[in-house]
């Protein structure tokens, strides 16, 4: 990938940089369908989120990191293998691939640099039987769900652990006890305790607060929660009450983990990680307007607008990224694997799309890259986007025009500019040409007749 200066806005200010003795612990925490909007820190006004609001004022906030994709599978291979939606292996959700031998993850990079390996939840990139399977990828530890499709469900009878399978006994019959997000939180407390003086890499692939697609055709409520606290007193409908006590779960788990950073006198080795796998979802009977969950932004899950794939960011690493500071540094998960490298101090795999945004983190500076690109392969059919700069093109379909929008003036994505910077428009129709790879798993295809 050629890297050219991006051409986006200014950094923060340099901030001096201590001797490390050794790599830094990584914890890595992802939402699943959690909108740019649902978080207090980035303007949610009824949804309490006071522990993420915390991370945001104790590190880095980011106002334009991006999603690998607008869906699960593809964000998730562009986070680990750190190529972008047009060269990774998986694009999709609908052709349930695994990675290769060859797809290099950043698991595999971090355990190779003498790391500890551990992921808890949701892993969507292979199965049990398959080459992607998460402890052929790296990974010393795993606990979670069989598939993407099992991951819909919160009170499943059976999870995976390692190589073998675990009965959920609280499960079992008609019983509802074991609920996954917080087995998956008591799994990353004990990996932490366990793997204290480091270095370790902890994957913590959350759920919430994506619904239960199954029971939503059954119940109409797809937002599956132990209870609706603290807003069973609100008059809101049922299903909105459940999705608010579901990111409020989730901002609890990450408050546990990072006062047990702190707690065990870690924290200064040791950076916090908080994202999205994606925009917010209009499913299970959920609205997504309800909370206004993307916020100013135009778009949902599936989208490649702004609202399918710009999602909340924070960073924490205490003594070392600047506390309090919201950065508008355009980034997005391919840059996830060669950060890490950098911090672990080993070399990055070769051909990589995404850059280190390490000088990002510690000294506020902007990385240099030609332009970020996301593809689509769902719902309407194939779909394109590309940012470069402020310039953000979207294309409907495999020959629809090229909208343009400036994202500097324009957020919301109003206003196509395409009939009036047609110089803009041929300028990133050339990058559009030379993004991507055809893939035969996930072959191009127009929209369907309408």
């Amino acid at each position: 990938m050629r890297r050219r200066e991006f051409l986006g806005t200014a950094a923060a200010a340099m901030l001096p940089l201590r001797a490390q003795s050794r790599p830094p612990n990584i914890i890595f925490i992802l939402a699943d369908d959690l909108g740019w909007g649902d978080l207090g820190c980035y303007g949610q006004e009824q949804v309490r989120t006071p522990n993420l609001d915390r991370l945001a004022a104790q590190g880095m906030r980011f106002t334009h990191a991006y999603a690998g994709g607008a869906v699960c599978a593809p964000s998730r291979s562009c986070l680990h293998t750190g190529l972008h939606n047009g060269h990774t292996r998986v694009r999709g959700n609908g052709n349930k691939i695994p990675l290769r031998p060859e797809d290099t993850t950043t698991a595999e990079v971090l355990k190779k640099a003498g790391y500890r390996t551990g992921l808890f939840g949701k892993w969507s990139l292979g199965g049990i039987y398959s080459t992607g399977y998460p402890t052929r990828k790296g990974y010393d530890e795993w606990f979670g769900y069989f598939s993407q499709t099992h991951a819909h469900n919160y009170y499943p009878e059976l999870l995976l652990d390692g190589e073998r399978e675990v009965i959920l006994r609280g499960n079992t019959g008609a019983s509802k006890k074991d609920y996954t997000h917080d087995l998956f939180t008591e799994r990353a407390l004990k990996f932490i305790e366990k793997h204290r003086s480091g270095p370790f890499f902890l994957d913590l692939a959350y759920t919430i607060p994506h619904t239960n697609n199954e029971l939503a055709r059954d119940t109409g409520n797809g937002m599956e929660v132990p209870n609706d606290a603290p807003y069973s007193d609100r008059k809101w409908p049922r299903i909105e009450k459940n999705f608010a006590a579901m990111v409020t779960r989730l901002d609890a788990s990450v408050g546990r983990i990072s006062e047990l950073v702190e707690r065990l006198g870690i924290a200064e080795n040791t950076l916090l990680v908080f994202a999205s796998d994606n925009g917010p979802h209009h499913a299970g009977g959920h609205d997504a307007n309800f909370f206004r969950s993307a916020g100013h932004l135009r778009g949902y899950k599936g989208d490649l607008y702004e609202g399918g794939v710009r999602v909340p960011a924070i960073a924490a690493w205490k003594g070392r990224i600047r506390a309090g500071h919201v950065n508008d540094t355009p980034w997005a998960f391919c840059d996830v694997l060669p950060t890490f490298a950098d911090l672990a101090g080993v070399a990055e795999p070769r051909g990589l799309d995404g850059v280190s945004i390490k000088p990002l983190l510690l000294r506020g500076a902007a990385p240099s890259r030609e332009y970020l690109y996301w593809e689509h392969h769902e719902r309407r059919g194939f779909s394109q986007s590309i940012r470069a700069g402020d310039w953000k093109g979207v294309r409907q379909g495999q020959r629809g025009p090229l909208e343009l929008y400036d994202l500097k003036s324009d957020p919301s994505e109003k206003r196509n500019l395409a009939a009036t910077k047609p110089e803009v428009v041929t300028k990133l129709e050339k990058l559009l040409a030379g993004a991507r790879t055809e893939s035969a798993d996930f072959p191009v295809r127009s929209a369907p007749p309408a």
